[in-house]
């Protein structure tokens, strides 16, 4: 473990998982989280864990960002002290309107209802998501596939309480706050990388990233195929019902 975004979702994590992997450094993301460490994480929700979980976990990964990890933000260091840190950070309100903004997008997708309904590899990502929800709010909510950011006031205090929480207990010299708007600059020299010779990546504008998962993810290609094989089962049942009564 060389790296460990610490920064909520929606302080610019999408396009730090694509600056990253342009560094040539291997990142595990959200729904990697799930995909790799689903049973592992859901321990660490109901339980507890222990630095040697966080060990196990991530001994072959170069760098963490996004939901669960940035929570633990802390425990993963200690597991490996002699990882770098940073901090994502942007302005509070624009950062809720954000993320309100995308779990809007998630709740619209007709897809995702249907796959957390139907498909089992769904509905356990649906409970995931439920349960760092919980801790995020430290509260319960509702919601679908991730929390619902239904009251503004606690989700800002959330993010202060991190965000400061981060900033006093990270070890400074392991530690950048950073803007994506920043660009390559203070990432390339904070990591000892040279300045790749193309854009800043700006990943997820306007939620557009839900789509690119839908087509990409391993996550999402088992949710499709256990969808084809329940549609499958559905019809068959409903031929043989239909054959048994004409």
């Amino acid at each position: 473990m060389k790296i460990i975004v610490a920064g909520f979702s929606k302080t610019g994590t999408k396009s730090m998982v694509s600056a990253l992997e342009g560094l040539d450094y291997q990142v595990y993301d959200w729904m990697d989280h799930f995909w790799y460490h689903e049973k592992e994480w859901r321990k660490i929700f109901s339980s507890g864990g222990c630095v040697e979980d966080f060990k196990q976990m991530y001994k072959n990964v170069d760098a963490v960002v996004d939901v669960p990890a940035y929570i633990f933000w802390e425990e993963i260091h200690q597991a490996f002290p002699d990882a770098k840190i940073i901090l994502t950070t942007r302005n509070e309100d624009s950062w809720f309107q954000s993320w309100k903004a995308q779990i809007e997008q998630i709740r619209q997708k007709l897809a995702f209802q249907i796959f957390k309904t139907i498909t089992p590899i769904g509905r356990r990502f649906a409970a995931f998501n439920h349960d760092f929800g919980c801790v995020i709010t430290g509260s319960y909510q509702t919601s679908m596939f991730t929390i619902k950011p239904a009251n503004e006031m606690l989700m800002k205090r959330n993010f202060r309480q991190h965000q400061a929480y981060c900033l006093q207990n990270a070890p400074k010299d392991k530690l950048l706050v950073y803007n994506v708007k920043e660009g390559w600059e203070p990432l390339c020299h904070f990591l000892g990388k040279n300045i790749p010779d193309k854009p800043f990546p700006h990943e997820n504008a306007d939620g557009a990233i839900v789509d690119k998962v839908m087509m990409t993810h391993p996550v999402a290609m088992q949710m499709k195929r256990e969808l084809f094989v329940a549609f499958g089962l559905l019809t068959g049942l409903f031929a043989f019902v239909f054959y048994r009564i004409f």
